[in-house]
């Protein structure tokens, strides 16, 4: 399916210098980072945007980038939070607890957090602390952030307590003791182990609602979380680009929420299962996307390019494994995993030469899986991609410097 965009649409664009030519020859390639990036902002400036620049109604910002190098974009501000609100506010699972006036706590990476603080310094017109307090961690009345250490993995119990403590306090705020917890799904489980470990669950209130929306969320990280929490657990897919497109219910399936925007897929190889998501938004005013390759993957319930029929969000294009089988996501190694050991918790593969790669995993209780499960692990691997494997149990695996994991890796 060749998406083109409607006459409404470019309309709305054609005085963009980026889409000029394509407008003239009535055709639409699809656009990809690099062209975006060449000349910019030259090739998105038109009168309308400069004047929204200067009223402080569009803003450059960086991409989150997350194990790849971040592209500057122009938008509105609070563009992708705004996103998120609408989506929240409308959730047919958790619209409740925004019209309760849930206070909305995040867990995610440092970086968020120290991005949140140097806003509001700016806006002081100081410079953000070094351990950011409280006060300087609020992005709105709404909402607040928790983490000030990179590795989740490494936080000690004087941080735990913290953590709870702010928690306990949105809480508090409300009279029923309600609270919404945004996140990374690794690094709530990571609460969890932590609040196990230092025997603190008296300290730690449940949240009415959750939503994880930072990073694919592996099929075991989710299983623990629905372990532990009786309230919705909602996924939310997006960019900062694009704001969000998706969102699942509370029992795991996908919902478009594409507000002027509409979805091709395109296959990444001939006979491929898995897709590249090509999408063409305005919702962004300030630099609408046409035919915008986002680098993402998704695969659908029966393998056809039917949006409508997408089950998971797999991975980035740029971390697709090579196989004799065809391309292989990270998702599919997450299901590969799932399927032998519901321990597993972090795992990263790690490519240890042309037709080997070693498998390492912490588990959720710190405890090596157990032999049967370990075969299958190594011998799903090798069905999957080809590579004889061996598992190596690890008591820790770093996360990576934009505060996420890498589940693919180079580990010769």
């Amino acid at each position: 399916m060749d998406g083109q965009p409607t006459a409404e649409v470019i309309e709305q664009i054609r005085d963009i210098p980026i889409y000029r030519e394509s407008v003239e020859r009535g055709h639409f390639p699809i656009l990809d980072k690099p062209e975006m990036a060449r000349g910019f902002p030259d090739n998105w400036m038109t009168p309308r945007l400069a004047a929204a620049l200067k009223a402080g109604e569009a803003e450059f910002v960086l991409s989150t980038g997350t194990n790849h190098a971040r592209m500057q974009i122009i938008r509105p501000p609070y563009f992708l939070l705004n996103s998120y609100y609408q989506l929240w506010r409308e959730h047919p699972d958790i619209a409740g607890t925004w019209e309760a006036g849930c206070r909305r706590v995040s867990l995610t990476t440092v970086l968020a957090t120290e991005h949140v603080a140097r806003v509001n310094a700016k806006k002081r017109g100081t410079d953000a602390a070094l351990v950011p307090p409280l006060d300087d961690r609020w992005l709105d009345e709404r909402t607040c952030y928790l983490n000030l250490r990179l590795d989740p993995a490494l936080w000690e119990r004087d941080e735990v307590e913290r953590m709870l403590e702010e928690i306990r306090t949105a809480a508090q705020a409300h009279p029923r003791g309600w609270y919404h917890l945004d996140c990374s799904g690794y690094h709530l489980a990571h609460l969890l182990r932590k609040v196990d470990e230092y025997g603190l669950w008296d300290a730690f209130p449940p949240p009415a609602s959750i939503i994880h929306a930072y990073e694919y969320t592996p099929v075991n990280v989710r299983r623990f979380l629905e372990q532990h929490f009786a309230c919705p657990i909602i996924d939310l897919f997006g960019s900062t680009e694009l704001g969000y497109l998706f969102f699942s219910d509370r029992r795991g399936r996908y919902h478009p929420h594409l507000d002027k925007m509409s979805v091709e897929l395109v296959p990444v190889a001939p006979g491929s299962g898995i897709h590249h998501l090509v999408v063409s938004s305005v919702r962004n005013p300030h630099m609408p996307l046409i035919r915008y390759r986002s680098g993402d993957c998704v695969r659908t319930l029966d393998g056809t390019p039917d949006p409508a029929k997408i089950s998971q969000f797999c991975g980035r294009e740029k971390e697709l494994l090579g196989s004799p089988h065809g391309p292989v996501a990270q998702g599919d190694l997450d299901r590969c995993v799932a399927e032998a050991s519901s321990q597993v918790f972090v795992h990263q593969l790690q490519l240890t030469g042309t037709d080997e790669a070693r498998l390492a995993c912490t588990t959720f209780n710190g405890v090596p899986v157990a032999a049967a499960e370990a075969s299958a692990l190594e011998r799903g691997v090798q069905e999957l991609t080809g590579r004889r494997c061996r598992l190596d149990h690890r008591a820790h695996i770093p996360i990576g410097k934009s505060g996420k994991y890498a589940w693919l890796a180079n580990g010769a």
